[in-house]
């Protein structure tokens, strides 16, 4: 029926089947359209769109750039089936100049496609003498317990029709511009967090929409950001300095083909306006009264504002925006309006999300509004705020009066779901409130649906969990007085953070910062960037924290197949490699202080059952050994073979020491937890005689807690795998569907729109645990969404073929699930695996993107029943040898359909019987 369905598409549009490939969404350093990148040789990637022909790729490739008219480079026809990374090999690019670019293919049948339709990108500030303006501040005496925001602003005159006009601006804390009274761009918290004293961002926007002819004038306003505002464990203001300064550099070209430039220097003018206070943990005060009408726009009378003072601020640092900035995003009505047991008047906006409220109202001068914000609701059903620690987290408006005021916050954001409004007069309206979502504009890239609701509501909340902490820094929490890079929190996270997003900049971005911040020991810090350390303090080096060094390299390698990543994370990854090496005694890691694995299960919990503590060291020395398993892999990938024989040989004594330390004869791991055995199975460091006894070990565990999970933040991520490794998915389904704690689906059924940092954040009676720590919104646990989309829906890349170029499709049917819907936008295209149980028959759809080929896992048990639409399969699928559960084919792209016997054996029911024995 598909097949017809397909055939008859064809037919009804003509030549669409068999026409010319067309090349699209073309990227110059994963970006489209770049206006400012600083790599000198930029890197072209593009995808094919093949319509509805199978089996398609790539031969040859040409690729031209220009310079208006001028031919800058032309590749000619070269004999590859590369459509990601390939470097620009033509003469030097110029600071500031935008260049156009164009790509065209050849087919496996010899068929050249149409040039693609013209990309564009510029070129950035390429060295610190391209930057003519000067940093300046403000000309006033700040005040230095409030902080208002200061302004800054300067008329100029365009005399020429404009060609173009490239805006570069960044800033010590946090900026928002405006041209002759329009906003420049639409991105929030610029210019970003970096590890300041290192790496400075700045941005570029087009602006020549916002100039006109005559006189223009600019602005902005400042506010204290993570630069100069209190921040860190035990919040402390002015970490990288104590001033706000500005640096803003307009590049304009004249269609007669001369440029001129305005700069922040000694001209400019200073003052403040209705932002009072902004800190990212406590909150907003703006105030109307201090507005000053039309103060971007020319013809301001300025005569009250004071100079600025210029400053001598390095412009070494300085260096492009290569990830996608904070911007606003889904908005949320609310869904309920209720007074609480105290009287308290309080507004559910229904999810608990990251951002801000906005709202408008009617007053008079001098009225206060205070909004607070909280993740829950209390067990007496008052509002909570306790788990915010130290964090404020509110926002005070102050009326001027004289008709409708809209009002949102600046220069911080909140994690909330619910509301408090104070000081409103009258009934809360609903219409007049919006909460709006604010995160890094990463492209969603993938939906995971199934049969169970429950499940697909934890495939939200890990998403949203995701959204809320994805700030330009992956935080581990965005409510309470900490909202900072925790490594492990990300590294745990960072393949499932691939499935939902396209997170490829984002942390390329922060792994720069993690080696920018490691110390010279080769110790990683705790968070990044690190505002922890003081003095000779250097906290920092905890096993499955510290590796985020070598982890998410290797996982965004997997995932995006840009080996430019191992190559500027690689001295980094040797490094953390090396401390650990350096402090282990007898190839053993035992000293220093670890987290661990950290909220693990915990009879303090719930007054029952047994702790399941994993001995620290134990811990610390798989992890030395996966991060040297992963120093070997970027070895090899980059053609080190001295470092892979050194690493290996290396690798090897740490498994042996290892099993000396922490393993009996006969497999029993001195710590009889689920983390070891999870953490030994999944880093291979069992031989291979004791690891089915070991996958029995774990399984009894699971059985003793009621079938139940015990893991913390570093073995959960890996504990579903390691069962469905070992012919355990039946188990693992068992702990996915638990919906008791300790379990994935506990907070779901608890209401929870987020992952919870806590397996038991609120207990079945509604009481909560303590609130020192007890985050509502915490992504870490969310980790299971790596094994949903890649075992239960079975999308995945084969390691030496990454970011799905070769792709692997091997779906596990289970759970009593009847369907499974999963879509991932690979860098290639759409990769679908949609598989769905109906009785003893089981159907499989699949799509494949150009350019790349598959190897497609049918389940069955019966391999010659598989079918193709109904029919024999077709010629240009290869089918090979039947593994266990499964008919294993070969194809090239396209979209398939297939469906197969389901026969249950003996053999499927091992796991179930040994789990039951």
């Amino acid at each position: 029926m598909r097949k017809s369905i397909i055939l008859l598409a064809c037919l009804f549009i003509g030549a669409t089947c068999f026409a010319q490939v067309k090349v699209e969404h073309l990227l110059a350093e994963n970006l489209p359209n770049p206006n400012s990148i600083d790599a000198l040789t930029p890197r072209f990637s593009w995808q094919l769109n093949a319509g509805l022909q199978r089996d398609v790729m790539q031969t040859a490739y040409e690729i031209r750039v220009s310079e208006g008219k001028h031919n800058v480079w032309n590749s000619g026809k070269v004999m590859s089936d590369e459509s990601m990374y390939v470097d620009y090999k033509g003469g030097k690019l110029n600071s500031g100049q935008k260049y156009n670019w164009q790509v065209r293919v050849w087919d496996n049948k010899a068929k050249a496609s149409e040039w693609s339709a013209p990309a564009t990108f510029q070129m950035g500030m390429l060295t610190p003498g391209d930057w003519k303006a000067q940093w300046i501040t403000p000309g006033f005496k700040e005040d230095s317990v409030m902080r208002p925001s200061p302004i800054f602003r300067k008329e100029f005159s365009v005399g020429k029709k404009i060609q173009s006009a490239i805006a570069y601006i960044t800033s010590h804390g946090l900026y928002e511009a405006q041209i002759n009274g329009q906003r420049v761009g639409d991105a929030y918290l610029t210019p970003g967090w970096t590890s300041y004293n290192k790496r400075l961002q700045y941005q570029a926007y087009d602006v020549t929409g916002l100039l006109k002819n005559g006189a223009n004038a600019v602005g902005a306003t400042l506010g204290s950001g993570w630069y100069r505002g209190y921040i860190g464990y035990n919040p402390t203001p002015n970490l990288y300095g104590k001033d706000v300064a500005l640096l803003f550099q307009l590049e304009i070209t004249y269609t007669d083909g001369t440029k001129a430039e305005v700069i922040s220097d000694g001209s400019w003018k200073s003052s403040t306006g209705p932002v009072r206070y902004a800190e990212i943990y406590y909150g907003a005060t703006i105030d109307n009264n201090y507005q000053q009408k039309g103060w971007t726009e020319p013809g301001f009378a300025d005569s009250k504002w004071v100079g600025v003072k210029v400053q001598n601020f390095s412009k070494d640092i300085l260096i492009a925006t290569i990830n996608e900035s904070v911007k606003k995003h889904e908005v949320f009505k609310p869904v309920k309006v209720f007074t609480t047991p105290k009287g308290e008047k309080v507004i559910d906006f229904g999810q608990n999300l990251v951002g801000w409220v906005k709202f408008k109202v009617v007053g008079k001068a001098g009225d206060k509004i205070t909004i607070s914000h909280a993740e829950v609701i209390d067990k007496a059903g008052n509002f909570y705020t306790d788990n915010l620690r130290t964090a404020k987290s509110q926002d005070t408006y102050i009326l001027k009066g004289g008709g409708e005021e809209t009002f949102e916050p600046q220069f911080t954001w909140q994690g909330f779901r619910y509301i408090k409004v104070e000081g409103y007069l009258g009934d809360l309206k609903q219409e007049d409130f919006t909460a709006v979502a604010l995160y890094s504009d990463m492209a969603p890239t993938g939906t995971f649906t199934c049969s169970n609701p429950s499940i697909n509501q934890l495939q939200h909340n890990i998403q949203w969990g995701q959204k809320g902490n994805f700030l330009d820094v992956p935080t581990d929490c965005p409510q309470r007085d900490e909202r900072l890079g925790w490594t492990g929190d990300a590294q745990v996270f960072s393949r499932t953070a691939t499935y939902n997003m396209n997170v490829h900049n984002f942390f390329a971005k922060w792994l720069k910062d993690v080696a920018a911040d490691q110390y010279s020991s080769g110790s990683i810090p705790h968070v990044i960037p690190n505002v922890i350390a003081s003095g000779n303090s250097q906290p920092g080096a905890s096993t499955g924290w510290a590796d985020v060094s070598t982890i998410i390299p290797w996982n965004m390698y997997l995932a995006y197949g840009d080996k430019q990543i191992l190559t500027n994370q690689y001295n980094s990854m040797k490094a953390w490699v090396g401390y650990m090496q350096q402090h282990s005694r007898n190839d053993l890691w035992n000293t220093g202080d670890h987290f661990g694995d950290w909220l693990f299960y915990s009879v303090n919990d719930d007054n029952g059952g047994a702790s399941a503590i994993t001995n620290k060291y134990l811990i610390a020395q798989c992890f030395y050994a996966y991060s040297t398993q992963l120093v070997i892999n970027a070895a090899n990938v980059l053609g080190k073979a001295d470092d892979v024989k050194y690493y290996t040989d290396l690798l090897a004594t740490i498994k042996s020491a290892y099993l000396k330390e922490y393993v009996t004869p006969n497999g029993l791991i001195s710590s009889d937890t689920q983390t070891a055995y999870v953490l030994a199975l999944q880093f291979d460091m069992l031989p291979e005689s004791l690891r089915q006894q070991a996958a029995v070990r774990l399984v009894n565990n699971i059985r003793q807690y009621g079938n139940h999970l015990t893991t913390g933040f570093l073995g959960t991520p890996y504990l579903c795998n390691v069962l469905s490794r070992f012919g355990y998915a039946n188990v693992a389904y068992r702990l996915l569907l638990q919906d008791t704690y300790p379990s994935w689906l506990y907070p779901v059924k608890m209401g929870a729109t987020t992952i919870w940092e806590r397996w038991n954040g609120i207990h079945p009676d509604g009481s909560f645990e303590v609130p020192s720590m007890n985050s509502y919104n915490h992504y870490a646990y969310g980790a299971i969404g790596d094994w949903m989309y890649r075992t239960i829906a079975g999308i995945d890349t084969k390691t030496d073929a990454p970011g799905y170029k070769q792709i692997v499709i091997k779906p596990t049917i289970g759970g009593n699930l009847d369907y499974v819907n999963a879509d991932y936008e690979t860098n290639y295209g759409k990769v679908s695996s949609h598989w769905k149980v109906d009785g003893s028959v089981v159907s499989l759809d699949v799509e494949i993107p150009a350019n790349t080929t598959a190897t497609i896992y049918v389940p069955t048990n019966n391999a010659g029943s598989v079918k193709e639409n109904g029919g024999a399969l077709s010629s240009d699928i290869k089918q090979g040898a039947p593994e266990t559960g499964y008919a294993v084919l070969s194809v090239g792209s396209g979209i398939y359909h297939f469906s197969a016997d389901r026969i249950p054996t003996v053999r499927d029911f091992r796991g179930e019987r040994e789990f039951n024995r």
